[in-house]
């Protein structure tokens, strides 16, 4: 085998095991949503058993990753995420970046006049942008308008609900990231 194919494979391992230790799964119960056994993963992850597709599928579906982030390979040459909308009750996500680490999205909404507020807590820090139209942020006891070039930050277990403000649809700009992961902004000093 080429050198360099075997460093690829060496990897996979200890790239899965910093995935799960980031994601904060034990290998319980990443056997019980994969349907590998502990010992499986184990040695996979230690580098003692051989990935395969059979081991890296259901792993992948797991992460909500490709299966090209878990082995690592190497990129063709083409830097361009390949967008791949989906429109789900009155909105359209676009994602901006790879599965992984921080996400990027584009989102519009469409107004909803008469549909009433459900807020939702999850795992992980927001930051919005306005890019058009005004938005509708419910953040715990808040309500809060934001316009085009606004932008807020919350801690996602805070309950919140997003929606268009008014008639017009809503255009934004939406990073996400893991618990304790804030969005920074770097400006370079002239």
């Amino acid at each position: 085998m080429h050198s360099a194919k075997k460093d690829v494979l060496d990897a996979v391992g200890p790239r899965l095991r910093e995935l799960r230790r980031r994601r904060g799964i034990t290998l319980a119960e990443l056997g019980q949503r994969t349907g590998i056994s502990e010992s499986t993963l184990s040695r996979l992850e230690g580098g003692s058993r051989k990935p395969t597709l059979e081991l890296l599928l259901p792993l992948a579906e797991v992460y909500a990753v490709p299966l090209d982030h878990l082995v690592g390979a190497p990129r063709t040459g083409d830097p361009r995420i390949h967008l791949r909308p989906v429109t789900r009750g009155g909105m359209t996500l676009v994602p901006l970046s790879d599965p992984g680490g921080a996400q990027a999205y584009k989102l519009l909404i469409s107004p909803a006049p008469h549909s009433e507020p459900e807020l939702q807590t999850h795992d992980g820090f927001e930051w919005i942008y306005v890019l058009a139209g005004r938005l509708r942020l419910l953040l715990g006891e808040q309500s809060l308008s934001l316009k085009p070039g606004e932008a807020a930050e919350f801690d996602t277990h805070v309950p919140h609900w997003i929606g268009a403000d008014g008639d017009q649809a809503v255009e934004l700009l939406i990073l996400l990231g893991r618990q304790g992961e804030r969005a920074h902004l770097r400006v370079r000093a002239t």
